[in-house]
């Protein structure tokens, strides 16, 4: 288990896609992207689907991730996305009362189930008490990465 903080976007990109009977049908696909502006995040998102995409492609509508960290599994069948919403539970010295703290994650797991295990693992090993209030899958598709490491200034993405 691998965790990354950055600012993310989420990207929706339309184009046509051949389906699995050879007909091409326009899909809106959800990515997120490493990036630290919009135009940034437009330019990275058009060039990593210039790879997997030929003929139109539009970037329909990019908006900031309401998470700043992404938890990347290792495990080849954990092959979707989940919103971790966790209450980090504190106590208030002057009043002596509990507080929670809510924060989003975005998870790669297979299921729920591998999910909860995902941020349990990564979170166990932290001193924060902490409370899973829901976890959800999402419709994101792929993570593209910021890489370090650039070859003549041109951005480089880890998948």
């Amino acid at each position: 288990m691998r965790t990354r903080t950055s600012t993310w976007f989420e990207t929706r990109v339309r184009y046509d896609k051949t389906m699995e009977d050879g007909q091409n049908k326009k899909v809106i696909e959800q990515y997120v992207v490493d990036a630290l502006s919009f135009s940034e995040a437009e330019e990275f998102i058009t060039e990593e689907m210039s790879h997997y995409v030929s003929g139109e492609f539009d970037v329909k509508a990019i908006s900031p991730a309401t998470y700043g960290e992404i938890f990347f599994s290792d495990i080849d069948t954990d092959d979707k996305w989940f919103k971790a919403k966790l209450a980090f539970i504190t106590l208030d010295e002057k009043t002596e009362k509990e507080k929670r703290t809510s924060v989003t994650y975005l998870v790669q797991a297979h299921s729920v189930s591998g999910a909860v295990k995902h941020v349990d693992e990564v979170m166990g090993s932290t001193m924060i008490d902490y409370e899973i209030v829901a976890i959800t899958e999402t419709k994101i598709m792929d993570v593209f990465e910021h890489r370090a490491g650039k070859k003549n200034d041109k951005p480089e993405f880890e998948k």
